[in-house]
Formats: structure tokens, sequence, C-alpha cells
């Protein structure tokens, strides 16, 4: 069995699960999410800790205890209290806004770069330097903010680019002069 598999989940006051046909449910003051389990994995509420047990008799990988376990753990985390990601943008001129459901990104190319924003993703710009996305679905957030910043990355000479809040970009040295030789 799966280590992290074996921890119970602890659950929120205001969050339900509900498990059938396969599906577990949780609904809580964010919104509600769902996800299909695998055969030979099963949920099992007790009291206010929800348990993933791993059937023995069927033969699956150790990781899949563990993955199922950090799904649901996920996605109670999401309909509780829900998760956030910041991107930073780095450039003279470099500029973000919210037009409707697109993003528009002012990015140093020859025209203006708008990407359409996935529904249950909320994004804000604050001081149209700093992109704040936001969601209940972990996965659906980290891949729009993956997708957001691949626009243009930093880059490793001045740094300029879209990168996370707390990314640590290392910068190389640039060509250096040649001094001249009399």
């Amino acid at each position: 069995m799966s280590r992290l598999g074996k921890s119970p989940i602890p659950l929120p006051d205001k969050v339900e699960v509900k498990i059938s046909e396969g599906i577990v449910h949780a609904k809580g003051p964010k919104g509600t999410l769902s996800i299909p389990v695998q055969k030979g994995i099963t949920v099992k509420v007790e009291g206010n800790r929800l348990h993933v047990i791993k059937d023995e008799k069927i033969e699956m990988p150790k990781t899949t205890h563990g993955l199922y376990r950090a799904l649901i753990n996920n996605m109670i985390i999401g309909v509780s209290k829900g998760f956030e990601m910041r991107l930073g943008l780095v450039g003279v001129g470099y500029r973000a806004a919210v037009q409707g459901q697109k993003l528009d990104l002012q990015l140093g190319f020859s025209h203006p770069t708008q990407i359409d924003i996935p529904k249950g993703v909320n994004v804000t710009v604050d001081k149209s330097v700093t992109i704040i996305i936001s969601g209940i679905d972990k996965h659906l957030v980290g891949q729009f903010a993956a997708a957001v910043r691949g626009m243009k990355p930093p880059e490793p000479y001045k740094g300029k680019g879209i990168r996370y809040e707390n990314e640590f970009v290392r910068k190389k040295a640039g060509k250096a002069a040649k001094g001249k030789t009399a």
C-alpha cells in the first residue's frame, strides 16, 4: 500500500462528500466537484475523515492508491478554500487586462495577445502587471497559469517575461566586450 494513500483526509465542517456508483462528489461553499474512482479503490467516510482504501485482490500499481488520495484531497481543498496562482509581468510596456472572457496581454509583440479564460477559472489583474488566477479545480488553475506563462517565459539574460510569483530566474552573463590590444 502507498504510504500517502493510507493517511486519512480530514473533512472541513462545510464540506459534504457523497460516493455513488464509483464517483466521489464533493460539495462545499465554493462549489461542487466530482471525480470517477478506478476499480479497486474504495472511498469511505467515517465521521469527519475520509479514507481511500486499495483492494489488495485487484492488481494495480502502488502509486495509483496515493494518486487517488491526492486527487480527492485536492478536490476537498478546492471546494472549501479554492486555489490561487499569481503571475508577474516583468518588462517595459508589458501589461495585462481582462476583457470579458478573454485575457489581453501586451508582451512586446507586434500584436496584442488574447487568451480565452476557461469556465471555472477566475482571472483578475492587479496594477496591470500581476495576474491572479483562482478557481476550485487545482488542475484547471495550474494548466491555465502554465498556458499564460508559456506565452512569454522569462528569458535568462534580462529576466523579461511572465513568471510565477515566487519563481527565481537565474540570469546568464552576457557577451563580454573584447578589450583592445595595442
